[in-house]
């Protein structure tokens, strides 16, 4: 495993980061296999861990504070999040930031998320929607600043909303976001654009999410693959997205070098930008965990196929069935 700075924050942590999301409810999970899986990827040098209160209301919070609990002896970083208060994913311009993020209600989840984590402190709290509109409201400085001076947080992040990369740049530049969470692979290539180059200006860590575009990016899908109703997945793949990603996916089949599978490739795009701190992979069996830490080991990808993969950017725009 091999290790980045997380800007301006200092802290070391591993190019690979585990994802929780997949634990607290998709189809398939299980909580002995989930555990087995996040405590091989801690032997295996991943210290990086992401969760939020939302995936299973505090289930992924906690499968987490196991872990900590069980690994006291090594350095292990928990990144989570505040749901919002009105419910609504992703957070939208006719939101007023009030119905979304008081302060009460921040306080009340950072509470809720340090005690199911077993942590004094939680390493790095990030707000799950964001619209850059409310980036000069007094309110969310003063809780930002009051969770840090008070020693609730180290450290305060944005997880942006799904195909907005710029809807956050605002936010950024108050000085109050140490790390910004995007969704960021070979489809979703928009966030070098803008955003990217801001992060790097400023010095803010960046966590690339979604690296496989849920799932489609690991190229087991057909067009016959159905998911529970229960299942995020059943949604975001339905017959409108499933129909149109198939083809992109078999197009970059086409260019996977030679002992190489797709995941491991998207991977390494990702990890071939130094923009990037690290990438979150949702890993629930332990086969995975195996599969997709050796990307980090394997290092960036030769120019020639990164020129190429560029190609294959797909520019979208949020879709009902996308959040």
């Amino acid at each position: 495993m091999k290790y980045r700075r997380l800007g301006r924050t200092g802290l070391e942590i591993s190019e690979i980061a585990h994802g929780l999301w997949g634990m607290s409810g998709w189809s398939g999970s299980d909580d002995r296999q989930s555990l087995d899986a996040l405590q091989l990827a801690v032997d295996l040098g991943c210290n990086f861990f992401d969760t939020a209160w939302a995936y299973g209301e505090g289930k992924s919070d906690a499968l987490l504070g196991k872990i900590l609990s069980a690994n006291k002896s090594k350095r292990l970083y928990a990144a989570s999040k505040i749901p919002p208060l009105n419910g609504k994913w992703p957070a939208s311009p006719k939101d007023k930031y009030r119905d979304v993020f008081p302060s009460e209600h921040v306080l009340k989840y950072a509470k809720l998320i340090r005690e199911k984590l077993g942590t004094d402190s939680i390493d790095l709290l990030q707000f799950h929607v964001w619209d850059d509109s409310w980036s000069g409201e007094s309110e969310f400085r003063d809780t930002v600043e009051n969770l840090k001076r008070d020693g609730w947080i180290r450290f305060f992040g944005l997880s942006l909303n799904r195909w907005q990369p710029e809807n956050g740049i605002k936010a950024l530049r108050t000085g109050l976001v140490d790390v910004v969470q995007v969704i960021y692979n070979i489809f979703d290539q928009s966030p070098e654009d803008e955003l990217f180059p801001v992060c790097q200006e400023l010095n803010i860590g960046v966590i690339a999410r979604v690296p496989l575009d849920e799932g489609s990016l690991g190229g087991k899908m057909t067009a016959e693959t159905k998911f529970p109703k229960n299942d995020w997945r059943s949604g975001y793949f339905g017959p409108e997205n499933l129909k149109n990603t198939l083809p992109r996916v078999d197009s970059l089949k086409t260019v996977i070098p030679q002992g190489m599978g797709l995941p491991e490739m998207a991977l390494r795009f990702i990890l071939s930008n130094p923009a990037v701190s690290t990438t979150i992979v949702g890993m629930r069996k332990p086969a995975h965990v195996r599969e997709n830490i050796a990307a980090s080991d394997a290092g960036p990808l030769d120019t020639s196929l990164l020129q190429s993969l560029k190609k294959h950017r797909w520019d979208r725009i949020p879709k009902p069935w996308s959040d």
